[in-house]
């Protein structure tokens, strides 16, 4: 099984290039929509890697799709600035199971 990483930010797809992930440039919503759709029913890829950007930009239909539980596995990586969402494991979490905190 392969890995294939969606995003718009050119480093992050040169530095995973020399780890061997194949990487798709996606300059907008529409074109990372759709690749996202392709390789999610691409049945060698294994794992498809989003920068949090990305993930941002096309969050509703990831989490419908991670929900569905079908392979592959979609994980998000942070931007280069280092940011992602406080607390973004356990909202997923939260979000998934249906649960709500006080104050949420």
């Amino acid at each position: 099984m392969r890995s294939i990483l969606l995003t718009s930010n050119e480093d992050i797809i040169n530095g995973l290039r020399l780890a061997g992930v194949r990487s798709v440039k996606c300059n907008d919503r529409s074109e990372l929509l759709k690749n996202f759709k392709i390789y999610t029913k691409t049945e060698n890829i294994g794992i498809i890697i989003l920068t949090y950007s990305s993930f941002k930009e096309i969050k509703e239909e990831v989490l419908e799709f991670k929900l569905s539980g079908e392979l592959p596995l979609v994980v998000t990586i942070p931007d280069l600035d280092g940011q992602m969402e406080d607390d973004f494991i356990l909202k997923y979490v939260r979000e998934a199971v249906g649960v709500k905190a006080v104050g949420d």
